[in-house]
């Protein structure tokens, strides 16, 4: 009895995971030392807790240092848990590797479907004031 009531859950869970089609998008722009940056990787992940993040989009900045990222998550039961990483080289004094700084998008970003209807803006990011760490393998 426990085995099939068990079945009929994950059935269940599975259902509801196949509709469960959730839409993130960002839009900014990046500085360095006040001037566009181009050039920028910028990655949107899909944050999650016990497995590995899932990469659901990735762009560089263009020459006026704008970026749009969109990216669309099918998780089986938990909704989108949105992030983006900045992967740049502002500010670095001899180039190894890459400065990375990660900023959580806000639950209210993240839409139902395949579209995105409501878009975060990220506004201008200045690359010399963010919180970094150095990332050699992105």
């Amino acid at each position: 009895m426990l085995t099939r009531s068990a079945i009929l859950l994950l059935l269940a869970l599975l259902g509801v995971s196949y509709a469960a089609v959730q839409t993130v998008s960002v839009v900014g722009r990046l500085t360095c030392n006040g001037r566009p940056y181009s050039g920028a990787k910028l990655k949107l992940y899909d944050d999650n807790t016990i497995l590995p993040d899932t990469k659901l989009a990735q762009v560089n900045s263009d020459a006026n240092g704008m970026f749009q990222l969109t990216g669309t998550s099918s998780n089986l039961v938990f909704s989108a848990d949105p992030k983006f990483n900045i992967y740049h080289r502002c500010g670095m004094t001899v180039p190894v590797c890459q400065y990375k700084s990660s900023y959580k998008i806000p639950k209210q970003y993240v839409n139902s479907g395949s579209q995105s209807n409501n878009q975060f803006n990220a506004q201008t990011i200045e690359l010399t004031l963010l919180k970094k760490d150095r990332d050699c393998i992105n």
